[in-house]
């Protein structure tokens, strides 16, 4: 297999870092900026939905340039992002390095996912995919507890000038080994758009943006609660992230087997009723460390369960927009963070961090809802591949 594809899985490592990194600093960057957790949390916030809305669109304004020197810029842009929020001395100069850093490294995900499968010959295509994910993955497992670890003893700086430097040895990377590789044709934002006529589509799509949500509202104040409600110091706060990232990892990996063996829908509806339940009883398991790590194990496992449930039920109710589909989704997702992270942020301001766990279970019992309408209902019109095709 092409050696590139573990290039192009480390700078999905480095943007995974800079996506997930913020959620464990909220506190540290509050008192050193002069804001409220609320404020700091709108950092979550810009980011996701700045990253939602940036891919798509960037992807179609690009279409027709060289995909090796398009990385080349796109993380030239990502690196100022970073540098940026190294040397911010307001909130504000911190939320537009968040911004660059968002819209960059939206477009190098997706350019990171769509040469894995161009680069490689069809039969390495699934694997060379799953090597990109690998990357995702193990920014979650090591690189967001690396970055708390150096956060809580250097200040919060510091995990931004470690994603700095690697974005710099990626680049290095791109230039010497890449090469070109030329651009393919992409599908217009609007054939995108059309296939939503599809309800099925849309609710799946939906039903991601809910769950979503419903993980932010908590998972985006994971540190303030742990800190607040459990006394916890920065270095256990680094191990209950650590855990919480192994744990997810298996998930996802279980999550496939179900899957596969009973059928993406008993699957879906089963994960996402669970997933509801564990995250409201988590403020409740509070009182006890070693009890409240064992329901966030079983929280970490459900979260990244349902992706794989997911996208295979996107592939069985349209396979000939798949592609399509994934793209969307990983938008939906992202809008589901941005508002999740929102909702969360007004919490804390006006209630008690506790009580977002509560709001967060809301939204999964709505995506339950979304799911399972989407699963019973019949299409009326045109199908995600009809439209498509129009």
């Amino acid at each position: 297999m092409d050696k590139r594809i573990y290039l192009l899985a480390i700078i999905s490592f480095v943007v995974g870092m800079v996506e997930l990194i913020i959620g464990g600093l909220l506190d540290l960057v509050a008192n050193d900026l002069g804001v409220s957790l609320g404020q700091a949390g709108l950092l979550i916030t810009v980011f996701s939905l700045a990253f939602a809305i940036a891919a798509p669109i960037l992807l179609t304004l690009t279409v027709k340039m060289e995909r090796s020197g398009l990385m080349m810029i796109s993380l030239i842009v990502f690196l100022a992002g970073n540098i940026v929020a190294v040397f911010s001395p307001f909130y504000s100069f911190l939320l537009v390095g968040r911004v660059l850093a968002a819209t960059s490294g939206s477009l190098l995900i997706a350019l990171c996912m769509t040469m894995a499968s161009y680069i490689v010959t069809e039969q390495y295509r699934a694997r060379a995919i799953g090597i990109v994910f690998m990357g995702i993955s193990a920014s979650l497992v090591l690189g967001v507890p690396i970055g708390l670890m150096l956060g809580n003893a250097f200040g919060w700086r510091a995990p931004f000038m470690l994603i700095s430097v690697l974005t710099v040895l990626s680049m290095a990377g791109v230039y010497f080994f890449m090469g070109k590789v030329a651009p393919k044709p992409a599908v217009p934002i609007g054939v995108q758009l059309r296939t939503l006529k599809s309800r099925k589509i849309a609710l799946t799509q939906i039903t991601s943006f809910l769950l979503m949500a419903g993980h932010l509202t908590f998972y985006g104040y994971l540190t303030p609660f742990l800190k607040m409600k459990m006394g916890l110091d920065g270095n256990w706060v680094s191990i209950v992230y650590l855990v919480f990232g192994i744990a997810a990892v298996i998930g996802g990996g279980i999550g496939g087997l179900l899957a596969d063996r009973f059928g993406a829908k008993p699957v879906i509806l089963i994960v996402i009723a669970m997933f509801g339940i564990t995250i409201f009883s988590l403020p409740f398991a509070a009182f006890s460390l070693p009890l409240f790590l064992m329901v966030v194990i079983i929280w970490s496992m459900l979260s990244w369960a349902i992706t794989p449930a997911i996208h295979s039920y996107l592939i069985e109710v349209s396979p000939e927009t798949s592609d399509i589909q994934q793209t969307l989704n990983n938008s939906a997702v992202h809008m589901g963070m941005a508002f999740g992270s929102m909702i969360g942020g007004i919490m804390i301001e006006s209630t008690s961090v506790e009580l977002n766990a509560a709001a967060g279970s809301v939204f999964v019992v709505i995506a339950l809802g979304t799911a399972a309408l989407s699963m019973a209902k019949k299409e009326r019109g045109l199908t995600a591949a009809e439209s498509f095709k129009k």
